[in-house]
């Protein structure tokens, strides 16, 4: 059995992972086989889509909760599915924005040894947004964390901010962690694969190395209980329009024999009055990308992290077009997908699904506006 060599990227919610993993694989050769372990908070597939239209082997995705504590033991599992189907030439961990880089690297390091080596933790990589770093750190344990415990700080968004703002961060990340390199991404192009690939992490493998030692903080670490409540600095909440078709399954391995099962549910309105997804609330009428602008408009950057979902929008043409929205302390991208992808990430009769995460308990306040413009509802 061959040793499949895993990356792990961290780093804080739209801090750009996605963007990053996707950057890398261009520059790979043609032959190598990467698969992507995504792991997301709520039930929206979002990345994943994005990665279907990439060179990625596969992808896998754990969701509803952070594998590194909710879901433990979910990891595992994916690593071993996607070693027996694929066997790839690297496998790509993509962490919550929320996840403990530590909890990770200790369930790995177990899986090397009871698979007699099949796996290898290479690195663990820390995306950092030098946009909002500063403002997030002051408040996030995880960010901290995040920041200090990695082979490599990738400088993301740099050329956003002005020289003094970057120093500040980069200040910031020297306290946090002086010895680790920091690397400038180049933009959307990403970073130099040779760079972080390769690297064969020291990290977390000798801390517990005598039988017994240190066995209670390990434990507390590899099941999330470390006092620290990571998940609960996070709140989600799910914005959705007209009949909604939902995977109930927290993991699901994309590729080109996919199939995703639709269940009926019932939810409330922000009022606390029931609505069906049989086809009550149903909206005729498409948004136009305009309305989706002056929507988003009404986001505050504070207090939201992060939007990412689905949405049917009218285009010039008066053709209708399913786009991915990424949203992500004010600034958002649409990507439109093509025709086949983009009629399986919304059931036929929704054109709107998103995924909205922020500080734990502003989020359900701070977006009534934003639904009320998308003439939408509110989920827990």
């Amino acid at each position: 059995m061959k040793t499949i060599p895993i990356t792990v990227f961290t780093g804080f919610l739209g801090s750009g992972k996605t963007t990053t993993i996707l950057s890398l694989l261009p520059q790979l050769p043609k032959d190598y086989k990467v698969v992507l372990l995504k792991n997301e908070f709520g039930d929206v597939e979002v990345d994943s889509q994005l990665a279907k239209q990439s060179s990625l082997a596969a992808v896998s995705e754990i969701l509803n909760g952070c594998m590194c504590c909710i879901l433990v033991g979910q990891m595992k599992t994916a690593l071993l599915e996607i070693h027996e189907s694929f066997s790839p030439d690297r496998i790509i961990i993509e962490t919550s924005g929320s996840a403990f880089p530590a909890t990770l690297a200790f369930q790995i390091r177990e899986l090397e040894k009871e698979t007699n080596g099949a796996f290898k933790l290479d690195a663990i990589v820390t995306v950092i947004d030098a946009e909002n770093f500063a403002g997030y750190e002051d408040t996030s344990t995880t960010a901290k964390m995040q920041a200090a415990y990695t082979d490599i700080l990738l400088i993301n968004k740099w050329e956003l901010v002005s020289e003094r703002q970057l120093d500040i961060v980069m200040d910031h990340l020297f306290t946090l962690n002086e010895q680790t390199p920091k690397i400038k991404c180049n933009g959307k192009s990403g970073v130099d694969p040779s760079l972080i690939f390769g690297l064969d992490t020291k990290l977390f493998q000798t801390s517990f190395s005598s039988p017994g030692e240190g066995e209670e903080d390990k434990t507390r670490w590899i099941n999330g209980t470390s006092g620290l409540h990571h998940q609960e600095e996070v709140e989600v909440v799910t914005i959705r329009r007209g009949i909604t078709g939902q995977n109930s399954d927290k993991k699901h391995l994309h590729d080109e024999h996919c199939r995703h099962p639709v269940h009926q549910e019932h939810h409330h309105h922000l009022d606390g009055t029931p609505f069906s997804t049989n086809g009550v609330d149903k909206i005729s009428t498409p948004l136009t990308k305009r309305e989706l602008e002056l929507a988003l408009g009404q986001l505050p950057r504070e207090g939201i992290y992060r939007v990412k979902g689905f949405i049917r929008i009218i285009e010039e043409s008066e053709s209708t077009g399913t786009h991915i929205l990424n949203w992500a302390f004010g600034r958002f991208e649409l990507t439109k997908m093509d025709e086949r992808t983009g009629n399986s990430a919304l059931d036929e009769h929704q054109d709107l699904l998103f995924t909205v995460m922020g500080e734990t308990g502003e989020v359900r306040s701070k977006v009534r506006k934003f639904a009320a413009a998308l003439r939408a509802s509110v989920t827990p």
